[in-house]
C-alpha cells in the first residue's frame, strides 16, 4: 500500500492513513486503498475488530484539495464522487466493530470517516469540523445521513452550515464521541476496548451492529422480528453453548466465532 498502513495481529486490523505531510488528506490512491482494504476485511472471518487512525499526529484532514477540481467534466466528477461513496458504504457494511482513534485534525470527509465508526475515541488534541462549506462544498462521505441520526436535524445543520472547528470536548458534549482522553493515554484506552471486543462473540456482535444500524429505518415490530431471527441464529452457535458452559463453570468464555 502506498498511502495507508494495514497491520493485522490476533484478529485486530489497524488501518493507519499515512500521508502525514498533508495531515493524511485523502487522494485518489488512498480512496482506492481504503476501499480495497474494507472489502478485504469484510470477507475475512479472522478479522474481528478494526481500528482506524492516522499517522503523524493527525487523523485525516479530508479530501486532498490539491487534487480536487482535476475532473472538470460533470460526468467524471460524479464518477469520482461515487467512488468516495463506495468507500463510505464499504466501511458502513463491515460486520466487525470499528473504532476510530482520533488525534489532531478530523475535518470534512475525515470527520465523517471518524463518525462512521461504531466507536469514536479521541485524544484531547483532536479537532473536528464539517469543513465543507468553507471550501464551497456540500457535505459528503455520508455526513448527511450520519449527522441527523447522531445529533438531530437542527444541530446537524448548525455543524454543516457554519463549518466551525470544534474541540474534542465540544464534540463529545454533543454526543458524537464515546470518550475523550489525554493524548498520552489514547493508545492504552483503545487497546483496552479492542481487547474486550476481540474477546467477545463475533457473530453476536455483528448481528447486534447491523440491527442497531438499521434501527432508524425500522418500526418496533420489525426490530423485534429482527431480534428474534438473530437470536435464533445465535442459539445454534458454538459460541452461545460456550458462554452458557462458562457461566455454569464460573469462568470467562472463550469465543471462536462459530
Amino acid at each position: 500500500m502506498e498511502t495507508i498502513q494495514v497491520h493485522r495481529s490476533d484478529g485486530v486490523v489497524t488501518i493507519t492513513m499515512d500521508r502525514p505531510e498533508v495531515k493524511n488528506a485523502i487522494n485518489g490512491t488512498m480512496w482506492g486503498e481504503l476501499l480495497e482494504t474494507f472489502r478485504s476485511i469484510y470477507q475475512d472471518p479472522d478479522d474481528r475488530v478494526v481500528v482506524l487512525t492516522g499517522a503523524g499526529g493527525a487523523f485525516c484532514s479530508g479530501a486532498d484539495v490539491r487534487t480536487m477540481g482535476t475532473t472538470a467534466q460533470d460526468r467524471s466528477a460524479l464518477a469520482a464522487m461515487r467512488e468516495v461513496s463506495d468507500v463510505a458504504l464499504a466501511l458502513h457494511r463491515l460486520p466487525q466493530p470499528v473504532i476510530a482513534k482520533v488525534r489532531g485534525v478530523a475535518a470534512g470527509a475525515g470527520c465523517n470517516l471518524a463518525l462512521a465508526a461504531d466507536l469514536v475515541v479521541a485524544g484531547s488534541s483532536a479537532r473536528f469540523s464539517e469543513i465543507f462549506a468553507r471550501r464551497g462544498l456540500s457535505v459528503d462521505f455520508g455526513g448527511t445521513w450520519l449527522l441527523p441520526r447522531l445529533v438531530g436535524l437542527h444541530r446537524a445543520k448548525e455543524l454543516a452550515f457554519f463549518a466551525d472547528v470544534l474541540s474534542a470536548d465540544e464534540v463529545h458534549a454533543m454526543g458524537l464521541l464515546n470518550r475523550v482522553v489525554p493524548d498520552d493515554t489514547l493508545d492504552e484506552v483503545v487497546d483496552e476496548w479492542v481487547a474486550r471486543l476481540v474477546a467477545g462473540p463475533p457473530l453476536a456482535l455483528s448481528l447486534t451492529k447491523k440491527m442497531l444500524n438499521d434501527s432508524m429505518a425500522n418500526g418496533m415490530e420489525q426490530a423485534l422480528e429482527e431480534e428474534a431471527r438473530s437470536q435464533s441464529v445465535n442459539f445454534g452457535t458454538a459460541d452461545t453453548a460456550e458462554a452458557i458452559e462458562a457461566f455454569l463453570d464460573r469462568r470467562e468464555p472463550r469465543f471462536e466465532g462459530r
